[in-house]
This record gives structure tokens, sequence and C-alpha cells, in this order.
């Protein structure tokens, strides 16, 4: 896999070793697009905002959840009172990981930078996923009538999504289906296709595609974990089980003290 830059990578450290030590992961997906996939308006240069931010707690028994909505105000390192995925356009993934364990009090062992670019190969590499949720219409780009994605999900179906589909369906921020959703249903969506792709990984399809899968990984992910302990990462969230989904963020952005620790003691307690 690809490494974290060498200032992220000098922060982090300690925990345990998964599966059979807890250990705390900071997971980033950039908001910026390659020129062929973006959006109208979108960015296609530099390093963009963090699209999604999510603490995972696995290993040693533990398995939980936590997505930050990326529009809470938080107070940045030497940048002020801002939204928290401007702490990743301003200083990387070093001062992101520095907002979130600021604003969290939780200390992080790990770090996962995720290629939006290349996650619809990974989850093609797996066969696609199997999702069930909400209902969804969601056209990016124009939707497929203008060379873009439609994804078309009923409310508790189980729907077969490919790469594009559900890199599509992690980014759909206008739900035709729901035109009132907010960033925090989009964070429960992000967190059941994290589930979608768990059960993929541990379901028996899943062994015959190990070579594309093992192929695909170290494209998607840059991460300061040596290959052991990833796999260790892995496996820890496969036996781990599913989860409560937990999101932290107001529809405001400004997240009350009372419900940062309550949802944080949860994270860390389980």
């Amino acid at each position: 896999q690809r490494e974290v830059d060498a200032a992220s990578g000098d922060q982090l450290g300690g925990g345990g070793v998964p599966p059979f030590a807890e250990t705390n992961v900071l997971v980033l997906g950039s908001d910026t697009r390659s020129a062929a996939t973006a959006e109208p308006g979108a960015q296609t240069s530099g390093r963009g905002r963090s699209d999604s931010i999510m603490l995972l707690r696995v290993g040693g028994g533990a398995n939980e959840r936590l997505s930050i909505a990326r529009d809470t105000l938080v107070a940045i390192p030497g940048a002020g009172r801002q939204k928290i995925n401007a702490a990743y356009a301003i200083g990387g993934p070093q001062l992101a990981l520095d907002t979130v364990e600021t604003y969290t009090g939780v200390d992080v062992h790990h770090l996962i930078e995720v290629s939006f670019d290349d996650f619809p190969e990974l989850v093609d590499a797996m066969g696609g996923i199997t999702y069930r949720g909400g209902c969804v219409v969601s056209r990016v780009n124009g939707g497929y009538a203008n060379g873009g994605v439609t994804v078309r999900i009923r409310a508790g179906e189980r729907t077969h999504l490919s790469g594009r589909e559900a890199l599509a369906l992690a980014r759909t921020r206008k739900n035709a289906c729901r035109p009132n959703e907010n960033d925090l249903t989009r964070a429960r969506r992000q967190q059941r296709i994290i589930t979608a792709l768990r059960a993929r990984v541990i379901s028996p399809a899943a062994f015959v595609r190990l070579p594309f899968i093992a192929w695909q990984v170290p494209r998607t992910f840059r991460t300061d974990m040596s290959g052991t302990t990833l796999l260790g990462l892995f496996a820890a969230l496969a036996i781990g089980g599913d989860p409560t989904t937990q999101v932290l963020g107001k529809v405001s952005g400004d997240v009350p003290n009372a419900l940062r620790e309550r949802r944080v003691r949860r994270f860390l307690e389980g």
C-alpha cells in the first residue's frame, strides 16, 4: 500500500496490533475528483477537503465506528473555527489528524486515506457489493443519460452495486427520493457502505477474487500501517460484526459539548 506523508507518520503509532488488541484508526477520503468523474463545479486539482471522516476502533473484541459530519464546526489548530473538513485542505492529513484528536480527545494510532478514484476498481474486484438502506434516487454528473451514474435503491431492498455506483452512492448529496436529507444522513449511508464491503469480503464469493482484491487494495489505500497490520485490521473488521451506526454532528454544524462527549464515550467504551 502507499504510505502517508512523513509528518503524519511521525504522529502515529501505539495502540494494539489488530485483530488481537484494540487500535484506533482515522479514515479520510478527499473530495477532489478526477476530471473524468467530477461533478460540475467540483474540485479537480489540489488536496481538496475531506469528503469522509470516520474513526474506527477495532481489535481485541472491539468494533466501533464514529463518523464526523463534514460540516461540523471545530477549532482547527492554527486556522481558527471552521468546518472540520477544511483541515485536510489546509494542512493535509497531519492537520486533519491533529484536528480530530483535539476535537474528540481520541488518541489515533493509525491513518488510512482512501483514493476515491481507485475505490470503484476495488469494489469491482470484489464483484460489487450488496447494499440495503433507505430510498435513494441519485444522478451524479447528470445520470446515465448524460454519461454519468444513476443510483436507484428501494427502501429496505437489497441492491447490487458496481464500483461506480457504490462511489456515487457514497458521494450522494441530492437524493430525489428524499430531498430533505442532510449531511448526517450521508454519513450514515457511508457507514452502511462499509458494512456492505465487510459482508462482501467475508462471503464465499470473495475467496475466488482474493488475487484481484489484493492487487487493488494498495492502489486504493494510503496508510502508515504495514501490510501485516493492515491485514490484521481487515480481519478484525471481518470478525467483529456490525456495530451500531454513530454520527457526530448537527445540521447547523454546531455540536453541543454534551453530545460530542456522549458520542465519543460510546465509541471508546462500546
